[in-house]
């Protein structure tokens, strides 16, 4: 019985990859959703993963450096997109996602003093204008660029201790520019669309200790979020 399953298990995955192939890949495959891209407003849902990292600039190259350990987070969110014409799109991809940043400050020696565990639940708010190329099959890459808007719900903005206390602060919103690819393969019951893109904080987004001579953020000119997001999205 065991045997049975593993074999009929094998099957089943061959025979949908094979039929992958020829939907997707085949010389001539036969067109899924060939009307799609002709609607006015269609809607979708994504998953993916993102890493998050700070982009950061000192006042003076003679100084403490800070050193930032990124970790892989989670990302979900929804997808409305507005035809605009064949080529272009407009998009809002509002998302939640879950990240850490471990921060190290060298030149200490104690543990609470160096290590800022930064985590974060962000709410991201991207309009995006979405280019796409020709259609060829069931095939269709394109580019997508845009601004953001991001929440910080674990920024410690109000908190009135800083890393004296071991608190370390950022700005709860910031502003970012958002470039990205992907390609849109259009699937037997669905529209399947991986991709990946850039995000590029604009503004400075450290709040700095109350001791104007801190340790910590007096030789810190700026600090502005960079991440890459790898999603993948359902239609």
């Amino acid at each position: 019985m065991k045997n049975l399953f593993i074999l009929l298990s094998l099957h089943f995955v061959l025979a949908s990859q094979a039929q992958f192939r020829r939907s997707v890949f085949s010389k001539n495959p036969v067109l899924n959703f060939e009307n799609w891209d002709k609607q006015r407003i269609y809607y979708g849902f994504y998953l993916g993963t993102n890493v998050y990292d700070y982009k950061i600039d000192y006042k003076s190259v003679v100084g403490r450096d800070v050193l930032i350990k990124s970790t892989a987070g989670f990302s979900v969110g929804i997808v409305g997109d507005l035809r605009l014409n064949e080529y272009f799109n407009l998009r809002f991809e509002p998302g939640l996602h879950y990240t850490q940043r471990d921060i190290y400050f060298t030149g200490f020696t104690k543990q609470t003093d160096y290590l800022r565990e930064a985590k974060a639940t962000n709410l991201n708010f991207p309009l995006l204008i979405k280019y796409s190329a020709l259609r060829t099959g069931n095939i269709r890459p394109y580019l997508e660029a845009g601004f953001s808007q991001t929440l910080n719900l674990s920024s410690n903005q109000s908190v009135k201790d800083d890393n004296a206390q071991q608190i370390f602060r950022v700005k709860k919103m910031t502003t970012n520019y958002e470039l990205g690819f992907g390609i849109d393969i259009y699937l037997e019951y669905f529209k399947f669309s991986p991709s990946v893109r850039g995000v590029f904080g604009l503004n400075d987004e450290l709040i700095r200790d109350n001791d104007p001579n801190s340790p910590w953020t007096s030789n810190i000119q700026s600090m502005k979020t960079r991440a890459v997001f790898v999603t993948f999205t359902f239609h």
